[in-house]
């Protein structure tokens, strides 16, 4: 029994290690997972605005057609850019062409037409340039970007 005992104790201590190391690990996470879902149920009562609102700080950048990362592909896009103000919207609208009409169309030439044959290749599409163009923004930021219209061909 006196050799038999250092082992039990040995693991005993183990199992209690791992046991408190399991309730730190999960329990912090789901404290975490209830913050991030209480914040977004926030974010989403926020954001509710009237068409007037959405309409007031979107813009749109329409008719832009360029060849796809495949040279045989066109595609012919229009986007619909919803701001979080009013006074975003204008600083976008006074550097459209300038600033974000080439990141868009760089990011169109690193796109494949199959990944936009998919709604999830589309959706991948407005939040990368929605980051981008986040990025390069004075003041605010893009709130979301949506495709309004497109049409994909081959040349």
């Amino acid at each position: 029994m006196k050799k038999l005992l250092p082992w039990l104790i040995t693991m005993l201590l183990a199992i209690t290690l791992i046991v408190v190391a399991v309730f730190l690990v999960f329990g912090n996470s789901d404290k975490e997972t209830t913050a991030a879902g209480e914040k977004k149920a926030e974010v989403k009562q926020e954001k509710k605005l009237s068409a007037k609102e959405i309409v007031a700080v979107s813009s749109d950048m329409t008719d832009i057609k360029t060849n796809l990362s495949d040279a045989t592909f066109i595609v012919q896009i229009d986007f619909s850019f919803q701001l979080d103000s009013a006074k975003t919207k204008a600083e976008f609208d006074e550097i459209k062409d300038i600033t974000i009409k080439p990141i868009v169309l760089m990011t169109l030439a690193d796109t494949t037409p199959q990944s936009l044959s998919t709604v999830k290749g589309k959706t991948q599409l407005n939040t990368k340039l929605k980051n981008l163009i986040n990025k390069s923004l004075p003041e605010g930021e893009v709130v979301n970007v949506n495709i309004t219209n497109f049409m994909l061909a081959t040349i």
